[in-house]
């Protein structure tokens, strides 16, 4: 009898929980649906390192493409479609769209952050670290290493995502590899003016300092042409002095090849 008892107990314990838990979960939509969206918080959650989007631009766009969301009842407020429209924005990575208890609706943005910047005749964009092209923003400039020249990218002032054709990705990939073995050496991309793409395809350096003009030819085995670059700086070049040499090759394995 006992037993029975404990499981009669047992079952009008569980029948008075989901009673609790249907009657809040009711007066949650009931609050819910007389509650009207109160105001807005967007955030750029990284403004310090760049300043490509701002809140007022984000605002006016979910404004535009959503409608304004104040005065709204929150229930009505399609989130994912909001956060949509936000990533939609060409320097936005991602965003992040939620309410809060108080009827706020709050959007945080994280930018997109340049590694370097294509500039291709009067046609320019940026590119990422997992080779992403993006428009340049009217509202900032990046300070970032510039390639130009023959830049083989179909791409115009407007576009945005991986480059189109599977060949394209693979040059940007390895200029994207050569950009970041330049930075995280150390020295290499606070002491390179320019990277030019010639006629060939030939990738030409030109040093902050000095009148060579280093030879990288095609973006490849880019640790062991540093490494000639370097040697040139501490053998060659305090052998010959300083403007002995204009071209400096370096796209033979084994070999630097200096001419005047």
């Amino acid at each position: 009898m006992k037993r029975i008892a404990r499981y009669i107990a047992a079952a009008v314990f569980g029948g008075l929980t989901v009673m609790l838990l249907c009657a809040a979960y009711t007066s949650e939509a009931i609050r819910r649906s007389r509650q009207l969206c109160s105001g807005t918080d967007i955030c750029i959650k990284d403004s310090l390192k760049n300043r490509f989007v701002t809140s007022e631009a984000i605002l006016s766009y979910i404004v535009t493409t959503c409608g304004n969301p104040v005065g709204k009842p929150v229930d009505s407020l399609n989130i994912a479609w909001i956060e949509k429209r936000a990533d939609e924005q060409s320097a936005v990575k991602k965003s992040e769209v939620y309410l809060t208890r108080d009827g706020v609706l709050h959007i945080d943005i994280i930018q997109r952050e340049p590694l370097l910047r294509f500039q291709k005749d009067s046609i320019g964009f940026y590119a990422d670290e997992d080779g992403y092209l993006f428009p340049l923003q009217s509202a900032s400039v990046a300070r970032v290493p510039v390639i130009d020249g023959n830049i083989p990218i179909n791409a115009g002032n407007r576009y945005k995502g991986r480059p189109q054709s599977r060949w394209e990705q693979e040059w940007t990939d390895k200029i994207v590899n050569l950009v970041k073995y330049m930075r995280d050496s150390g020295i290499w991309i606070e002491n390179t003016a320019q990277i030019h793409v010639d006629r060939k395809g030939d990738l030409i350096l030109v040093p902050l300092h000095g009148k060579e003009r280093f030879r990288f030819g095609q973006p490849v085995s880019v640790k062991e042409k540093f490494r000639k670059i370097g040697l040139y700086y501490t053998a060659i070049l305090p052998e010959k002095g300083e403007g002995y040499y204009s071209t400096v090759d370096l796209r033979y394995d084994g070999q630097i090849i200096c001419r005047k």
